[in-house]
């Protein structure tokens, strides 16, 4: 797990593939999952992520979180919670323009996973995430970075309509003098424009 940057200070050593089963085994539970989350532990971090009941997730519950992330990975679970409870409105602006780095990170996690998730959304709610992701492509930090690049990428592939904005993006910032800019661009054009993903494009728009 250190390998991959996770943090390990307070790690059991829990495989995902087995924390998974039991979050689904012991059933969503608020109080519990708030609980969990105090101990400060990395499993049990992730089990509160995967177990809590997105209804009860407030806006309030989750900037107490991002203000305790330490690690990549539970951030990002974190954020898919969060898009399941639909704060995505209230928190992704703010965490986006927070300075700390997984707190910006979360911003564009939960973008790339609403992006997926948000099905029932209009494109014009990822639309308005474009330019978020143009102001803070220059961040260097490479959780960053990772996570601008993810969320442009998820929303290109969310549909047709969405496609070429998110390309016409990742083509401005893949031109550019700036470092940071010009590798997400070039990652996001690289998956954007290959063959595989026209195709399911095109698939899921016969589909609609």
């Amino acid at each position: 797990m250190a390998r991959f940057g996770i943090d390990t200070e307070l790690a059991l050593g829990i495989r995902n593939a087995e924390l998974r089963p039991l979050a689904r085994k012991i059933r969503r539970n608020h109080e519990r999952a708030l609980d969990l989350w105090q101990t400060g532990i990395r499993e049990a971090r992730l089990l509160a992520c995967f177990s809590d009941e997105p209804t009860k997730v407030t806006v309030d519950q989750a900037w107490a979180w991002v203000a305790e992330f330490n690690s990549w990975e539970v951030v990002d679970h974190a954020a898919a919670l969060f898009v399941e409870a639909e704060l995505h409105d209230a928190i992704i602006e703010p965490f986006a323009a927070d300075e700390r780095e997984f707190v910006r990170r979360a911003g564009f996690a939960t973008m790339a996973w609403g992006a997926v998730h948000l099905k029932k959304h209009p494109d014009s709610v990822m639309l308005a995430w474009l330019p978020l992701i143009e102001r803070h492509a220059k961040d260097q930090r490479n959780f960053v970075k990772k996570a601008v690049n993810w969320a442009l990428r998820q929303i290109g592939k969310r549909s047709l309509g969405l496609h070429e904005p998110a390309l016409a993006l990742a083509e401005k910032l893949a031109a550019s003098d700036d470092r940071t800019e010009r590798w997400i661009g070039k990652d996001a054009v690289k998956e954007l424009t290959a063959p595989k993903t026209f195709d399911r494009l095109a698939a899921k728009a016969k589909k609609a």
